[in-house]
């Protein structure tokens, strides 16, 4: 087949963050041509008309959408599968509309509600006063992903009357409030199949060496700054003993809900945390998540014993499919 990649163009002092998305270009980039793809890469910018016109003029049979945003604002992520809709051509991963719902944490969770889906307590910032004092929470940012605006400095105790009168500096549009469920940190991995959701492995982030009082917290240091204390006292594990049998088991059972909940597609990373009375809550669903070669999809599909290239495939048959 004619394959596009297509990706979002950088913005000119692009993080680590946005930069990565060209780890998975090259990576998928790679798997195609071995699977005996002709590859073509295409950056999509706001000019959408500059992209339609690079896209007719290709010719594919099918995209790999690998857009994670638009000038670094994760809500605009949904344009690329809706331009793709308009010109009828077939890509990877999942559709406009569950695109745009999974970008927001929030719409995610009325989506997962509805399915009956344990997700933590969500506060608006003009609702602050329901915040109960002896509880914590996290100010956290509606769209974007990759954990950007979210760090320790976002977590608070509902007495902390400073921290609540200053939320009225922050736009409503853009954060909301989420209780903080102290405990376990997991993610679940699925890619598609063709009977469905597969579940390809269920990893837990430990927080090794956290002081007393520190928030353990998954957040962009952890995630992109390797000189810090975050990034290199979080890490993931994949093997399990006995014990957490049944967990993962819920946890497992629990992505395919969400999967199904959301209208996905291709592939999904799903992430939790577990109370200490061992329920699980939903923290995010993530569509067409990362899948750089340091990602922790890629960890999971090494251990489950799936080679890469046998993931792409998977996924461009779904997309034809």
């Amino acid at each position: 087949m004619k394959i596009v990649i297509l990706h979002n163009q950088l913005s000119s002092e692009a993080k680590a963050d946005e930069a990565d998305v060209m780890e998975q270009v090259e990576l998928v980039h790679h798997c195609l041509i071995d699977l005996g793809h002709q590859v073509q890469i295409l950056p999509l910018s706001l000019n959408l008309e500059a992209g339609r016109d690079m896209l007719l003029k290709a010719e594919p049979d099918l995209v790999f959408n690998l857009v994670e945003s638009f000038v670094n604002k994760g809500e605009l992520v949904y344009l690329a599968p809706a331009l793709l809709d308009a010109l009828g051509l077939k890509y990877t991963g999942t559709p406009t509309v569950p695109m745009f719902q999974s970008a927001s944490k929030t719409l995610t969770k009325e989506s997962l509600l509805r399915a009956g889906i344990r997700v933590p307590q969500t506060i608006e910032l003009s609702e602050s006063r329901q915040c109960l004092n002896d509880r914590t929470y996290l100010l956290k940012p509606r769209w974007e992903e990759g954990s950007l605006g979210l760090d320790e400095d976002a977590v608070f105790r509902g007495d902390n009357q400073e921290f609540i009168q200053n939320l009225q500096k922050f736009d409503s549009r853009s954060y909301f409030i989420e209780e903080f469920i102290d405990g376990r940190e997991f993610n679940c991995a699925m890619v598609a199949s063709a009977t469905g959701p597969l579940v390809l492995a269920v990893a837990e982030i430990e927080f090794v060496g956290f002081p007393e009082g520190k928030p353990r917290v998954l957040g962009y240091k952890a995630k992109w700054d390797e000189a810090s204390f975050e990034y290199k006292n979080t890490v993931r594990r994949l093997d399990f003993g006995p014990d957490d049998k049944l967990l993962l088991q819920k946890l497992k059972e629990i992505g395919v809900q969400c999967w199904q909940a959301c209208g996905l597609k291709g592939y999904a990373r799903v992430d939790f945390r577990v109370d200490h009375m061992g329920n699980p809550f939903v923290l995010e669903v993530n569509s067409n998540p990362c899948i750089s070669p340091d990602s922790g999809f890629y960890a999971a599909a090494e251990h489950a014993g799936y080679g890469f290239q046998k993931i792409v495939r998977m996924i461009v048959e779904d997309a034809v499919r």
